[in-house]
């Protein structure tokens, strides 16, 4: 149904990450990666890893003691001090063979990526293909770090510019895209000459040890690039680290906003991309199959669980009579385990996700909203404990409402406004217009 979606079958349901495990004591550890070497955490403090699809525990994360990051960072540190000084040329190379890496691995980075976050696996194999083409960009590096020179801009003037390497970067993903993400961050920072230390999401770190792993392969030394895990403690290390000299982070507001001034506060360069309440406003002389279509996927597509999902319709004039053809469309999804054929929707990332979205259905239905479909009761055979919501859209919605004035809450819930014109209020931050 999701047309824009390629359809990818599994030829069997081994994941590679972890096996499944109903007992959390047997589990597998998540590794750290230091220097080169997955290592075994010493901590006696692990979250546990679900399967969306089941909830069952299919490994432990560990957050990682104070000596164990301060290991990562040098690491980092000792490996920039020969990382620095190689050409462009030599890390193009490096570049050049991990793009080639990760399209032989697809197949092994979708699974893990399915079985750890709940996307569909084409969904997933499209979370590595985005990543994959930083990789592309990534190959680029000796014209990215081209410096600029102007002759004669004073008597006897010339001014010349440089790019130079920062030092020990560290990267901070969400769960949402658990190889893309990271594929924004370590290929650039090495190619430009830096080292990294990931923190990627406990909630899905299989993909990024993966593509570590795979950046070793391509000839990166080790140390240029390592792994920790953690949650807030973890994070503040990196916001503190005097080592660490710039964040790339992307999540949610709150997070988003305490890593901007905490990291700001200790002199480090700091890129915080957060969260959005995406609108569309669907005028009446668009074509209504080709909107209704992209509408479509453009909400329910990974379960909501994208930053660019449109969460909100606003209807204007006579596109208010489509409403029941969009519902129809969404109800012909198929919600399943994303390894299952021919899956358009899979689970919510946890119990926790599945929660909050039927909290706010709930709280829409309360405060008047028209439900004019509702996935909250939604079971899937044979996966009745996963974190399941069916397509659900909530019409009639006011500015006034839970449902709306909640900020961007990954979910399967969609809100549909009806406006005979378009109000400025209702369209602040990223927002598309749909017309002919």
């Amino acid at each position: 149904m999701l047309s824009r979606l390629a359809r990818v079958q599994p030829k069997c349901q081994q994941f590679v990450s972890f096996s499944t495990s109903k007992s959390a004591a047997a589990a597998p550890t998540v590794k750290l990666w230091i220097d080169g070497q997955a290592v075994e955490s010493k901590t006696t403090d692990f979250v546990e890893l679900t399967n969306p699809a089941t909830n069952e525990v299919i490994g432990l994360v560990p957050n990682a003691t104070q000596a164990e990051m301060q290991a990562a960072v040098d690491s980092a540190k000792n490996a920039f001090n020969t990382w620095k000084n190689t050409s462009p040329l030599t890390r193009q190379q490096c570049m050049f063979k991990l793009q080639a890496l990760i399209k032989r691995d697809m197949k092994k980075l979708a699974e893990s990526i399915t079985i750890e976050q709940g996307k569909t696996l084409p969904d997933a194999e499209g979370d590595v293909n985005r990543g994959l083409q930083v990789v592309e960009h990534a190959c680029s590096v000796p014209s990215l770090l081209m410096g600029e020179t102007l002759p004669n801009v004073s008597r006897d003037m010339d001014t010349h510019s440089y790019r130079v390497p920062l030092g020990v970067t560290a990267g901070i993903c969400p769960f949402n895209f658990p190889a893309m993400i990271p594929l924004w961050m370590f290929p650039v920072a090495l190619a430009t000459g830096n080292t990294m230390v990931i923190k990627p999401s406990e909630q899905d770190p299989g993909a990024a040890q993966l593509l570590v792993e795979l950046a070793k392969e391509a000839g990166v030394p080790d140390g240029c690039v390592n792994i920790i895990h953690g949650q807030h403690s973890a994070v503040n290390f990196i916001c503190d680290n005097p080592d660490i000299k710039a964040i790339s982070f992307v999540g949610g507001d709150a997070a988003g906003k305490h890593i901007y001034e905490r990291g700001a506060k200790n002199g480090k360069r700091v890129q915080s991309n957060m969260g959005a309440k995406n609108h569309g406003v669907i005028m009446a002389d668009a074509n209504k199959e080709q909107t209704l279509n992209q509408l479509t996927a453009a909400a329910f597509g990974a379960a909501g669980q994208r930053c660019m999902a449109l969460t909100t319709a606003v209807l204007v004039g006579e596109a208010r009579a489509w409403l029941p053809e969009l519902v129809e469309k969404a109800k012909n999804l198929k919600v399943n385990a994303g390894w299952k054929p021919d899956t358009d929707i899979g689970p919510l990332i946890s119990k926790q996700s599945k929660a909050r979205v039927l909290r706010l259905i709930e709280s829409a239905r309360k405060e008047g909203a028209n439900i004019a479909l509702d996935g909250s009761n939604i079971t899937v055979p044979g996966f009745e404990n996963g974190n399941f919501v069916g397509p659900t859209i909530l019409a009639g919605v006011k500015p006034n409402m839970t449902c709306y004035k909640n900020p961007k809450v990954f979910k399967d819930e969609r809100c549909k406004k009806d406006k005979n014109y378009v109000n400025n209020r209702l369209l602040r931050r990223s927002r598309a217009i749909r017309r002919r």
